[in-house]
């Protein structure tokens, strides 16, 4: 078992000074110590934290006027990263709770999303139908009050959308209550600082970015935002705003260092502090070429899942003493367990269980799914790996995802990582196929400039995957084969490349 009982005591040594008990206090003390620093800054523009508290007050009334109350959900859904953090902030001034939802959801998933929620209201400026009162524009906020609103904690503080690999949609209702100490305690998990410059480079519907630009809000750090990703533009924002902290993935990370030598090094980046990435695991040999590049002290990663049971967290150091480690229990506890649930000793893989304590209450719930659980609060989410003696975590594959071969276990993220060395490869995909003689067979998608297979890519595999281990077809595509957070979603690659 690996645990971190200092994790609850980052709040009390952080240097963001006082936390207020509400976000309707602490944005209006931001106003008041930071009222001419740009808060946010996208495409639209830049509003300073005195604007950001006015814009908020003025929506949080708008909410009132639609019945929004105490305990009510506001979904969230625009392709403009500004008004989604204005909305999730306007949200829990009322005692809402934001539930941000991607704006590129088709019409049935938005449906479904809806029925299992009931939002009181919904900021969309997309051009479906919803089937609650909506909110299309804010164009007419200077018609509302913009002095502060009565203090009020949610009592969740967000409810984030999931498919996750069954393609069935969920809430994971988030089981912290809707106040400052809870956002800067996820925000510093992930390495958010104090006043200084964030970087988020990933789409805000999803929940680690949506969760990093606000706490990077809530402490006073000036939040830039991009709408899409762009490897070279990334660069630039981060030369030109000066960027201490920057969010990332690993996909994000390959296509950058896949740029041209010259442009990839003609840019500033010694601005950064900590270069954040999650979401997946992120292929050695990568790793290793971003520590070179920005220093082992820059690079920090965590590994937990939405629900937020557990998360692991490995500085680069840590990480070249521990090559390929997703790093140690920061938040919560982790052990690796066999089919039977017993504790296995390190360096024997096994199934990723975690928990958030024994005696602290429930990090999460689900509308629309159910947790798989055993006694004392330990819960999965299908993660394969292993730990070492000092209690690092090592992972090797989601337990959906492992392929059994003729009897041999053969794990997809094994071949995508050797796929992915190839400098013709920007992205591959794994996945199974059935085979009357061994069962599952892999096969495999890459994703390359051209859409063409390299032509020395078969004996690239060759060389080091085992026979077993070798895809059966390879397809080649231009199209991104990971969404904006970097996540994969197999089932749909499998059904649209190989019909299954």
């Amino acid at each position: 078992m690996a645990t971190n009982a200092q994790f609850p005591d980052i709040i009390n040594t952080t240097n963001a000074g006082t936390v207020s008990a509400t976000f309707n206090e602490q944005f209006t003390r931001l106003a008041e110590t930071h009222g001419t620093i740009d808060a946010i800054v996208d495409s639209s523009g830049a509003i300073t934290f005195a604007e950001l508290e006015t814009r908020t007050n003025q929506l949080a009334r708008l909410f009132q006027k639609h019945d929004v109350n105490h305990g009510d959900y506001v979904l969230i859904s625009t392709a403009l990263p500004s008004l989604l953090l204005e909305s999730a902030i306007a949200a829990w001034k009322v005692g809402a709770v934001p539930m941000p939802v991607s704006d590129r959801m088709v019409q049935a998933e938005l449906d479904a999303i809806i029925e299992l929620g009931q939002p009181r209201i919904a900021v969309d400026t997309t051009s479906r139908t919803v089937s609650v009162p909506r909110i299309d524009s804010v164009d007419q906020l200077h018609d509302y009050r913009a002095e502060a609103l009565p203090p009020v904690v949610p009592p969740h503080l967000k409810a984030p959308t999931s498919g996750g690999s069954t393609g069935m949609p969920k809430l994971i209702v988030s089981g912290s209550p809707g106040d400052p100490a809870s956002i800067i305690q996820t925000g510093q998990a992930m390495g958010v600082p104090t006043n200084g410059t964030c970087l988020i480079t990933a789409a805000l519907y999803h929940n680690a970015p949506f969760s990093d630009a606000l706490a990077a809000l809530t402490l006073g750090n000036t939040t830039v935002l991009m709408e899409r990703f762009d490897p070279e533009v990334t660069l630039q924002m981060i030369e030109k705003h000066r960027a201490t902290w920057v969010y990332s993935v690993p996909t994000m990370m390959q296509r950058i260092w896949r740029l041209p030598d010259e442009t990839k090094y003609k840019y500033d980046l010694s601005s950064v502090e900590t270069f954040f990435h999650v979401a997946a695991p992120c292929p050695p040999w990568l790793k290793r070429e971003w520590i070179n590049w920005l220093g082992p002290d820059t690079i920090y990663e965590l590994y937990g899942p939405t629900e937020g049971q557990a998360a692991t967290t490995i500085t680069g150091q840590e990480w070249l003493d521990h090559p390929g480690s997703v790093g140690r229990a920061a938040v919560g506890e982790v052990t690796v367990r066999d089919e039977n649930g017993r504790v296995l000793p390190p360096g024997q893989t096994g199934e990723v269980w975690l928990r958030r304590g024994a005696d602290e209450p429930p990090s999460y719930y689900y509308i629309g799914a159910d947790s798989e659980a055993q006694d004392e609060g330990w819960e999965t989410v299908g993660d394969i790996g292993w730990m070492d003696n000092e209690g690092y975590l090592y992972l090797t594959d989601r337990r959906s995802d492992m392929l059994l071969v003729g009897g041999v276990n053969v794990y997809p993220a094994e071949i995508e990582a050797v796929a992915d060395m190839h400098p013709a490869v920007l992205s591959s995909c794994v996945v199974g196929l059935d085979d009357s003689e061994l069962g599952k067979v892999p096969v495999m998608v890459i994703e390359t400039a051209d859409g063409n297979i390299p032509e020395d890519f078969d004996d690239f595999l060759g060389s080091q995957l085992s026979r077993v281990k070798i895809p059966r077809q390879v397809v080649a595509t231009t199209e991104r084969l990971r969404d904006h957070a970097g996540k994969m979603r197999k089932r749909d690659i499998k059904a649209e490349f190989f019909g299954a």
